[in-house]
């Protein structure tokens, strides 16, 4: 069923019309730019046959409207352009497969957060940063003894051993090689499990003069060691 939310959308149609091409696409739980990221994730093109063909086995039979089920989509509010917006893109692609999707608004960050971190929803759109290495910014999303009632935890109640195991020994072994391949297991049953669809990476940007060398383009922009940063 998861897997059959992700075939119908179009990344590119997502990233480049609704984002303006400020954003690239995302395929996995670690950013592409970082030392740990995998290029063996399981990837989802767009085939709304397949969708339908998914639903069918899982016996989500379409009505004689061509409706299977329906669902809600919440989104942070605030950011209409990278949340909302991508939200109703979803919306349109879903349908498509007989799923009927209600695009639920929130008043404001408060009531989103508290009803994420409740458990109240079917789906939802969400911003998470990696940070500077998975022990801090990923695995809190996996873990399953992180399903709290507290936002940006592991709020989809997801829960696998195996993947608990790899978490948890890639951020405590001190072997750099270990790690990568702990977390390049760890990528591959997350995108073929697929707890969340992965859209796009958030864009930063940092407006500098012309005559600024070696500009930071990490998520942390000016926040960054200036060691390597030099005036023309």
């Amino acid at each position: 069923g998861r897997q059959a939310t992700a075939m119908p959308t179009d990344k590119n149609s997502a990233t480049k019309p609704l984002l303006g091409g400020f954003a690239k696409p995302a395929d996995g739980p670690i950013v592409p730019s970082s030392p740990l990221a995998s290029t063996d994730l399981v990837k989802y093109p767009l085939d709304l046959k397949k969708a339908a063909a998914l639903l069918d086995e899982a016996g989500y039979k379409a009505n004689g409207d061509g409706e299977r089920f329906k669902l809600t989509v919440d989104y942070l509010p605030g950011a209409d352009e990278q949340q909302k917006n991508v939200a109703e893109y979803l919306r349109s692609q879903l349908k498509k497969v007989g799923i009927a999707v209600e695009v639920r608004a929130s008043a404001d960050f408060p009531s989103w957060a508290k009803r994420i971190a409740s458990h109240d929803f079917d789906m939802t759109m969400d911003v998470v940063f990696n940070w500077g290495d998975p022990v801090i910014g990923v695995a809190r999303t996996y873990m399953s003894d992180n399903i709290r009632p507290i936002i940006w935890t592991n709020t989809q109640s997801y829960k696998n051993p195996k993947v608990d195991e790899l978490l948890a020994a890639a951020g405590t072994t001190m072997d750099p090689a270990k790690r990568k391949a702990d977390y390049a297991a760890f990528q591959k049953i997350v995108t073929d499990e697929l707890p969340i669809v992965f859209m796009n990476l958030t864009p930063y940007h940092t407006a500098t003069s012309k005559k600024v060398g070696n500009v930071p383009t990490t998520i942390w922009g000016p926040a960054s060691p200036m060691d390597e940063v030099y005036l023309k």
